[in-house]
């Protein structure tokens, strides 16, 4: 029954489509690592999982101290997981929800980096890499840098010590005032971050000034005055149109020099992002885009920077599509930044909303015309909580008139998802939307803010929280905690909860038992794991009463 309604609904959960985990996938970034180591959402749960476990990150990781999973791309290695879950690969952070267990053969790839230290690597025939050519002595090259980076990730089961260190390389490029752009998971969990610019063979460190987990971007800024001497900045293009030529730059896997593939435009739309488990405007290329090219610019025929590639999709059934992040994403990152001093994210409406194509509904919610999206859900969250109702009829946003499919007016002869104008506005931004309810017109205003997840898709400042007591770890319930530990071992009932529950309020989280350190004061608990305890809320206070009579300290703190 829940599919059934799934598969008719779609939620606007956040302004960008929300997918997780399923039972069997993997992390596979953009960028390339070395030896040392949707939300309208988915019209159901199964076909957001689906779509994101085909999204992979461009970039290529170096090897950890895990098993092997060779990716006919990148060969990239990932952290060991259970048999099940290895027949399935995704993009770094993807996050998709439903059809638990049953992997998939189509995958998004972040492509980003390569691997330093593999010996061998396969190379699709079909995706060949053309010389520079003509735009071999083009200016706007010598602006794509190579990314250099030392990622330490946390050890979400082992939450107070880290993994084990490994390398990347990916590419970024400049865009003025001493600043760099490149993709998010080229740098995530960066210990340090160096920058190589083409021709030089001296690399300079440079810092992250703010990491866009969402739309995937991140601000790289260099100090050293030596780097930019003589570096002429990008100029950031329109939107480009269907069939434009557009030429993607970067440093893949092949070699260690600049790299150059052309393609043209096939499609833009809203896609889902595998890094930030978000749907944004993308660019969709059939241009070659390999591991290592995350973060390097997509140029137009006039040198215009159009976009920033950043994963491809991989199935059996699919070939040559690739995807960048357009400059209207871009510039709504950077206006954040400027704006706020940092990077706050874009904002959601919190409902969960239905088409209402069919003609006998539309009658009896009293809407005349062919438009409009039902409201089936409100998150207790959001500002729309204390606005809209279940039953509403959201028939227009800022004036623009929302489909019965839930899409409105792109550019000419076209049309959107209705989330890309929530994407288009800031957090803290007012939204007027046209409502019927109860057979009335009415107008009303929405706050916009950022999605509250029960179960967060990252954490801030990279380490989990946790707190042992009497050999009991306790940790909240993250979903790279998730991906870590195997969906299988987690259990239907918890997983079902992460999937599918909403935060009542700011600052709920599930915290579990994650483990028993077992000791002489624990006897009779020692084979239990990953059970859910209770609810971590504000001041952060731990209920957990049924392990009170164990621990005594049934208000212990984080």
């Amino acid at each position: 029954m829940a599919i059934a309604v799934a598969h008719c609904c779609f939620s606007v959960l956040s302004s960008t489509v929300k997918f997780r985990y399923s039972v069997s996938y993997h992390r596979r970034l953009a960028t390339s690592t070395s030896t040392s180591q949707a939300s309208l959402d988915a019209l159901s749960p199964k076909a957001t999982n689906d779509k994101k476990r085909a999204l992979k990150s461009c970039s290529s990781t170096s090897p950890r101290k895990f098993n092997v999973k060779k990716d006919p791309v990148s060969q990239k290695k990932l952290p060991g997981r259970s048999k099940d879950e290895k027949s399935s690969l995704y993009a770094d952070g993807i996050s998709g929800r439903g059809d638990m267990g049953r992997p998939q053969s189509t995958g998004f790839k972040s492509f980003g980096t390569q691997r330093k230290d593999r010996e061998e690597f396969q190379l699709d025939l079909r995706e060949q890499q053309v010389e520079p050519g003509n735009l071999q002595d083009a200016t706007f090259l010598n602006a794509v840098v190579k990314v250099y980076c030392t990622h330490t990730a946390p050890d979400y089961s082992l939450p107070w010590q880290k993994q084990r260190q490994f390398t990347s390389t990916g590419s970024a490029f400049m865009i003025g005032d001493g600043k760099l752009l490149t993709n998010a998971h080229c740098v995530e969990h960066d210990t340090q971050v160096k920058v190589k610019r083409r021709g030089d063979d001296t690399k300079y460190v440079a810092k992250v000034l703010a990491r866009g987990v969402d739309c995937d971007i991140a601000l790289l800024s260099v100090e050293s005055k030596e780097f930019w001497r003589g570096a002429e900045p990008l100029r950031l293009g329109h939107l480009p149109g269907l069939q434009d030529a557009v030429t993607v730059v970067g440093y893949p896997l092949g070699g260690d020099t600049i790299s150059v593939t052309k393609g043209v435009v096939s499609r833009i739309e809203v896609t889902s992002y595998a890094h930030g488990s978000s749907d944004l405007l993308g660019i969709q290329i059939d241009a070659a885009i390999n591991p290592g090219n995350s973060g390097g610019p997509a140029f137009n025929e006039q040198g215009e920077c159009i976009g920033v590639a950043f994963q491809v999709y991989r199935s059996e059934e699919a070939e040559n599509i690739g995807y960048v992040i357009p400059t209207t994403v871009v510039s709504h990152f950077l206006s954040d930044y400027e704006r706020n001093g940092k990077y706050t994210g874009f904002p959601c409406l919190g409902v969960l909303l239905q088409k209402l194509e069919n003609p006998a509904l539309r009658a009896c919610l009293h809407v005349q015309s062919n438009e409009g999206v039902l409201v089936r859900r409100v998150e207790p969250t959001s500002d729309a909580n204390n606005v809209l109702k279940e039953g509403d009829v959201i028939v227009s946003f800022d004036d623009v008139h929302v489909g019965s499919e839930g899409t409105v007016p792109f550019r000419s002869n076209e049309r959107i998802a209705f989330r890309y104008l929530i994407s288009q506005k800031f957090a803290g931004d007012v939204a007027e939307l046209g409502i019927v309810r109860a057979g009335r017109f009415m107008k009303v205003q929405v706050v916009l803010n950022r999605r509250v997840h029960l179960v967060p898709y990252h954490i801030d400042g990279g380490q989990p929280s946790y707190l042992i007591i009497a050999g009991l770890v306790f940790t909240p319930l993250s979903e790279p905690l998730i991906e870590e530990e195997c969906e299988d071992s987690i259990g239907l009932k918890l997983l079902a909860k992460a999937r599918y529950s909403l935060a009542r309020f700011k600052g709920e989280q599930i915290v579990i038992l994650s483990q028993v350190l077992a000791n002489e004061v624990n006897i009779g608990y020692e084979d239990m794991g990953n059970q859910q305890v209770g609810f971590l809320c504000p001041p952060y206070n731990l209920r957990m009463p049924i392990y009170s009579h164990v621990l005594k300290c049934k208000n212990s703190r984080f």
